[in-house]
């Protein structure tokens, strides 16, 4: 399990050292890796992309804790997404807030790690969520952006039976896609291509976060 000392160190203080496993990261020379830092993994996208089946799955196979990010909605936001009402950024701040709040929780509980789904559509939502490795060198922030295309997720989302989503919410959302640009690519996003089947995606994803940890592994070996 990765500790620092004999309490395991908080964003905001000591915590007792929790019985959390740590990721499992593929080993290297027979020897498993232990990352050097807590992270953060974001399953981000629009509607209908996969984030909750995908973020299980990464939750599950790394031994982390997952946070739905649907269920830290507060009620007027429901009601306006049920009703076919596009959130404002106003709608959003404190939902973004919250989640960074919980996930940094779940790390201060001695998790190695948390998977969090969240959409976060624009640049400057994702900004709030990577406010919580500000604080803390300790903890990386990462965003695994399934990319899908707007045809592909309204046929989706038309296939859940009860979801509050709407057709002109997925419009909705993709006409407020700010798609990660090369600066994001190159530092904090994962960008994982969901037109395959879902095992094929779930394993991209797997794959991709877990080369983050083999790298951040051998960093803290060296």
């Amino acid at each position: 399990m990765l500790t620092y000392d004999k309490t395991t160190s908080s964003l905001y203080g000591s915590q007792p050292a929790s019985t959390t496993l740590a990721p499992v990261v593929p080993a290297t020379n027979g020897v498993r890796a232990q990352p050097h830092h807590r992270h953060i993994w974001i399953i981000t996208g629009p509607a209908g992309c996969g984030k909750s089946t995908v973020a299980k799955y990464l939750a599950d196979q790394l031994q982390l804790p997952y946070v739905e990010g649907d269920e830290y909605h507060p009620q007027p936001n429901i009601e306006k997404m049920a009703s076919g009402i596009p959130l404002t950024d106003a709608d959003r701040w404190d939902w973004l807030i919250l989640l960074r709040e919980q996930a940094v929780r779940e790390l201060e509980t001695g998790a190695s790690g948390v998977v969090v789904t969240c959409s976060a559509l624009k640049k400057k939502y994702r900004d709030v969520i990577r406010v919580a490795s500000y604080n803390n060198a300790k903890v990386l922030v990462h965003f695994v952006y399934l990319q899908a295309t707007e045809e592909m997720l309204m046929a989706r989302v038309r296939a859940r039976p009860g979801h509050y989503m709407k057709d002109n919410m997925v419009r909705s959302q993709f006409e407020s896609l700010e798609e990660p640009d090369a600066e994001e690519l190159s530092k904090d996003v994962l960008a994982v291509d969901v037109s395959g089947t879902m095992p094929e995606v779930q394993s991209l994803a797997l794959g991709a976060v877990q080369e983050v940890l083999v790298k951040d592994s051998v960093s803290a070996a060296a």
